[in-house]
């Protein structure tokens, strides 16, 4: 066993990573990348200075340890940017908003069109073409008041 850590070498190091960096394609996580680049960077270190396996085995353990921050962080920043409080809820977006009845509140229900799409509207009834704003949101089902 000792021999195998003895015979470690900066092309193994770069093989080993490489090797981890491929299995993150059948493993999707980012976990294998991040320990593939530890082990990248113990092999260049490797070339630049010639270190006993010891240190070689502590530089990758350090390298290791110190991606799971930066990847924290990384994934952090990312999910704050793309964060979008509306999705799956696209109703939940109207809320608050002014819209023109297409076709009039008769019997507590009328429609609404917004683009391409048209909304279902309950509230008192009121002609076509009045201006009214959203103040309760129910699935598909938009509840309406004069604006």
């Amino acid at each position: 066993m000792t021999e195998m850590f003895v015979s470690l070498g900066t092309w193994n190091w770069l093989i080993f990573g490489f090797v981890l960096m491929g299995l993150e394609v059948f493993a999707p996580g980012i976990f294998l990348f991040w320990l593939g680049l530890a082990a990248l960077l113990v092999g260049m270190l490797s070339f630049v200075v010639q270190p006993s396996w010891q240190a070689q085995l502590v530089m990758f353990a350090v390298f290791a340890a110190a991606a799971v921050p930066i990847w924290l962080r990384l994934a952090r920043n990312k999910a704050d940017t793309n964060a979008s409080p509306y999705l799956n809820k696209r109703a939940d977006a109207l809320l608050g908003r002014e819209f023109t009845l297409e076709k009039p509140i008769i019997d507590g229900s009328g429609t609404v069109r917004l683009g391409d799409t048209v909304w279902r509207v309950a509230g008192p009834d009121t002609p076509a073409g009045t201006k009214v704003k959203v103040v309760q949101v129910d699935g598909a089902n938009l509840t309406v008041a004069a604006a």
